[in-house]
């Protein structure tokens, strides 16, 4: 019986020989069904197999920001003045060897920022601990791509990401697939389709697997987008580039620089001598999108030195953990006055949505 590998190959050589075009496009998709399935079930039987020391790193502080670059791009340096961490700084290849950990406190809020070692080709497939990299990056809530002014084509980097179900400044499609006992394969959509037809769809749900499944889809996705919800392994994650090297640069090569960069936010930087540095930090915490909540114990004045660091669209019973674990079980009540209140000090319940610059008094049963 053939290797997972081999089935694999095999798949991926007929899709390759297939040509194109709509009446070809259902054979294809069943075949990348097929595909994300047995590689769903790779991904799983590996990491029950896995052992030894990964780059497991504990996440502290409001958010995660990974370093994600080619060997030698400057990462280290970058981690360096971006928080003070100590990570090994040398002009040659894979100097960083385990994934760094660093701090920046910035507008009162602490992001954990993590220098890996440099990405390749092949890193998702294991090539030069890519797995263990990619493992590390799946966590964060930012990647920041490391560019080098000299060579900028970051293409490598996203199909690595890409294959290892990383999706960059992109949501989770709208669509909802709830398996049952009976009644076959129904596809239910809410808006009309364009980039893929119902019958597409079934003939992908069955050849993931699915017998009996409804299928409700409310916005109009292509293929891969049903593939990721099949295989539900994805991880959607936001991403910006720190243009490295600045110093070393003139305008008209700053400018083909630009021209070879994805369609992202992007932060000239020399983490060298420092510039852009200052920009990069309030970038990062406007990307990540973070708010201030303001505390204020029953009975006494807000706090309005030191605010509680969120996430926008956190609710009180985030904001709760945020302030002790004992909080959200224990929780009564919250008063609330800021943008996110019907009128100053309503009485709202756990699943309020803070707003940036509310003064929130939670009440719990002692």
């Amino acid at each position: 019986m053939a290797t997972i590998d081999e089935q694999i190959k095999e798949l991926e050589e007929e899709i390759s020989n297939t040509k194109y075009n709509k009446s070809t496009e259902g054979h294809i998709g069943k075949l990348k069904a097929k595909i994300a399935r047995l590689m769903n079930e790779q991904e799983k039987r590996r990491s029950s197999k896995a052992s030894g020391k990964g780059f497991s790193v504990k996440k502290s502080g409001n958010a995660t920001v990974a370093l994600v670059g080619f060997p030698s791009v400057g990462k280290s340096t970058l981690l360096n003045q971006l928080t003070g961490a100590k990570s090994t700084v040398g002009a040659y290849h894979f100097t960083t060897l385990d994934v760094v950990p660093g701090v920046l406190e910035y507008n009162h809020a602490k992001i954990q920022i993590l220098d890996m070692p440099g990405l390749i080709k092949g890193a998702s497939k294991g090539k030069g601990k890519g797995r263990e990299v990619i493992a590390a990056a799946r966590s964060a809530d930012v990647i920041l791509y490391v560019a080098d002014v000299f060579n900028p084509d970051l293409s490598i980097l996203e199909r690595e990401l890409w294959d290892a179900a990383i999706r960059v400044n992109q949501r989770p499609p709208d669509v909802v697939i709830t398996s049952s006992d009976y009644g076959g394969i129904s596809i239910k959509p809410t808006v009309k389709l364009t980039k893929i037809d119902e019958k597409l769809a079934m003939e992908m749900v069955a050849a993931y697997g699915h017998v009996n499944a409804a299928v409700v889809i409310r916005e109009d996705i292509n293929m891969e987008q049903l593939l990721d919800v099949l295989t539900g392994n994805r991880v959607y994650i936001d991403a910006m580039i720190a243009v490295n090297k600045v110093d070393l640069a003139d305008a008209a090569k700053m400018d083909a620089v630009y021209k070879k960069l994805p369609d992202l936010r992007k932060v000239p930087v020399s983490a060298a001598t420092g510039y852009g540095i200052e920009h990069l930090k309030q970038a990062l915490f406007e990307t990540i999108d973070l708010i201030r909540i303001y505390l204020k114990p029953q009975g006494q004045d807000a706090d309005m030195d030191v605010p509680l660091i969120v996430k926008n669209g956190n609710t009180i019973g985030d904001v709760c953990e945020q302030i002790h674990r004992t909080f959200r079980p224990n929780f009564r009540y919250a008063m609330v006055w800021g943008d996110s209140a019907k009128f100053p000090g309503q009485t709202v319940g756990i699943d309020h949505v803070v707003k940036d610059g509310d003064v929130v008094t939670i009440i719990v049963r002692r």
